[in-house]
């Protein structure tokens, strides 16, 4: 299946939808890799088989193999650290578990097989979908110190937002 074919199964309802999946292919501010690969992250993030399969068709003309397997490690380990850095955050000032080690594997953070850029736009993109403040905060921060601009972060933002909406609406 496509996306293409996805915009079909779109109720009337949400037809905008339809029009806003776009997003991905008329991104300016991002290269097709960091598009695809986002919308990959949010897909993988999303948990919709259909819109999975949809994205995956697409994505495989814009990335290599390892950008596929980065964009899926990106979706992974947010789905671990958002849960727990989530539940630092809420607990807030009068807790100490901030002060305490995670404990948590992340090696693919310091080797995801890309440009560091594009698996933090990634990561920002599951982080954004999973509501996750801290993490949003922290992924937009290394995004803008990496070069990312303003435009990039939310372009990142924006496909991530409309393949959770398909996956919410179709699911």
């Amino acid at each position: 299946m496509s996306l293409e074919q996805l915009k079909d199964r779109v109720p009337d309802h949400a037809r905008d939808l339809r029009l806003n999946l776009g997003v991905i292919a008329g991104s300016t501010a991002l290269t097709p890799q960091q598009a695809w690969g986002t919308a990959l992250a949010a897909a993988v993030t999303s948990r919709n088989a259909e819109v999975l399969a949809a994205v995956e068709a697409d994505a495989a003309a814009h990335l290599t193999p390892e950008a596929q397997t980065a964009a899926r490690g990106a979706a992974s380990i947010m789905g671990m650290n958002n849960v727990y850095y989530r539940f630092v955050h809420m607990m807030g000032d009068t807790a100490e578990y901030g002060a305490m080690p995670a404990r948590l594997r992340m090696q693919i953070i310091g080797k995801p097989g890309v440009e560091h850029l594009d698996f933090e736009l990634w990561c920002l993109a599951s982080s954004a979908i999973t509501g996750c403040e801290q993490c949003v905060r922290s992924h937009e921060k290394v995004v803008r110190e990496r070069g990312g601009s303003k435009e990039v972060v939310q372009d990142a933002v924006r496909i991530a937002s409309v393949i959770h909406a398909v996956a919410l609406t179709l699911g």
